[in-house]
């Protein structure tokens, strides 16, 4: 994982994504990944995170999942399914407020419910279509 992103992770949790815990928000946010590596750890998705350093959000997050071509994903609901119960139950909070520090970046507003993650922000439309079922 450390020669993967280029620094050594504080903790590391695995589920169908993997988990990466960082010293600080500035290692988030200046992370350059080696994507071909990370295409070779466990997990769909890389998600890391570290605790926000300013007190507009509660952490700060990048998402990388190269396994499905998508070098860095701008911001991510399904990995902070895991991300906002790791800082909620640090944090002693079920409602946080996370930066997704992509380069287009994003702001997700998260509740914590006993086994359900509730996901809030802006959102733009970016394609409709139809299903059509022959009859």
């Amino acid at each position: 994982m450390t020669d993967a992103i280029g620094i050594r992770p504080l903790e590391a949790y695995i589920d169908r994504d993997l988990l990466l815990v960082l010293p600080c928000a500035n290692d988030v946010r200046n992370l350059k990944p080696d994507l071909d590596k990370v295409s070779k750890l466990e997990g769909l998705t890389l998600a890391v995170t570290a605790l926000s350093d300013t007190e507009d959000f509660d952490c700060v997050s990048r998402v990388f999942v190269p396994k499905l071509n998508v070098p860095e994903d701008p911001v991510t609901g399904s990995s902070h399914c895991l991300i906002a119960p790791y800082w909620g139950s640090r944090l002693g909070r079920k409602e946080l407020t996370c930066l997704q520090a992509s380069r287009r970046s994003g702001i997700l507003y998260i509740t914590c419910n006993e086994n359900r993650v509730s996901i809030a922000g802006k959102a733009v439309l970016y394609s409709e279509g139809e299903i059509l079922k022959d009859i």
